[in-house]
């Protein structure tokens, strides 16, 4: 029985993804996102179940610091449609709610929400934690923003399903373990994950990308942020189309080795059916 890893209680989103993505697996939660990557190493997870970004709150900013010294290999990607309930102890009801309680990401996620009820909003550290907390406050004018599954574990009904936002809100994870994926170039719909530092001259980022462009390899990912807090250095993370030993996506490494200082692959894996059919949409 597969065994993976998350950051944040049973019953959170991550956990729910993995159940999701791997039905009858066990899991582990851990208190943070490097205790479950450690979890991997260590040996007690077979698997990590970590989210790079949201479709509504962005990049995880804690994510993106632990990845390229994570150690771990992205194995494959999981898209979960996050469907934010309105939980409260039993007799609550809508008009007795004065405060909601949800991690912040989720609380930013239902401003619709709070303002239609006028609640005030408490910050926990995890959406299931907030149930959790919910539950034991054991007052009708307190709510928790969280899965329904945290609501089932913790006991507290749901006063209203799909409270966020936009419809679009959707999280991705990577499933991440100790060896890299082994999957064949030639193998359809595939993806490489990788890092990679530029040299401190003019245009270098211009430069380093060129070759993607002039082998056709389609970029769909490009984000900077700063190494160990340094204005000068910066540190790209990357996702294209394709495997390192397809002629195209070596072509591109070899021209962008001219310019960087480091690169990094993170993994390669086959694309999620939910981008598949994004892009099938997409024409």
């Amino acid at each position: 029985m597969t065994l993976i890893s998350f950051q944040g209680q049973a019953g959170a989103y991550s956990d729910l993804a993995c159940h999701m993505a791997y039905p009858g697996a066990q899991t582990l939660p851990c208190e943070t996102f490097r205790a479950a990557i450690e979890a991997v190493h260590d040996g007690r997870a077979e698997l990590a179940m970590l989210p790079p970004e949201n479709s509504i709150a962005g990049r995880v900013p804690d994510m993106h610091a632990l990845l390229p010294e994570s150690g771990l290999s992205i194995i494959g990607e999981k898209f979960l449609r996050i469907e934010h309930c309105l939980l409260a102890p039993p007799g609550a009801t809508l008009a007795s709610i004065k405060r909601i309680h949800s991690h912040p990401v989720a609380l930013g996620q239902v401003r619709n929400l709070i303002a239609e009820l006028g609640a005030a909003v408490v910050a926990e550290y995890d959406t299931a934690g907030a149930a959790e907390i919910v539950a034991g406050i054991n007052n009708i004018e307190d709510a928790a923003i969280a899965s329904s599954l945290a609501g089932e574990m913790h006991g507290l009904q749901i006063l209203r399903r799909n409270v966020e936002d936009a419809a679009h809100n959707t999280t991705r994870f990577y499933v991440m373990a100790r060896e890299p994926l082994a999957v064949e170039p030639d193998a359809p719909d595939l993806m490489t994950t990788f890092v990679f530092n530029v040299r401190n001259v003019p245009a270098a980022l211009y430069k380093a990308l060129g070759g993607f462009a002039t082998n056709s390899v389609n970029m769909t990912k490009l984000e900077s942020y700063m190494v160990n807090g340094s204005f000068t250095a910066t540190q790209f993370l990357a996702e294209v189309d394709g495997h390192p030993d397809q002629q195209a996506l070596k072509f591109a490494f070899e021209e962008l080795k001219f310019f960087s200082t480091e690169i990094k692959i993170l993994g390669t894996y086959p694309a999620d059916l939910f981008r598949l059919k994004q892009r099938a949409a997409a024409g």
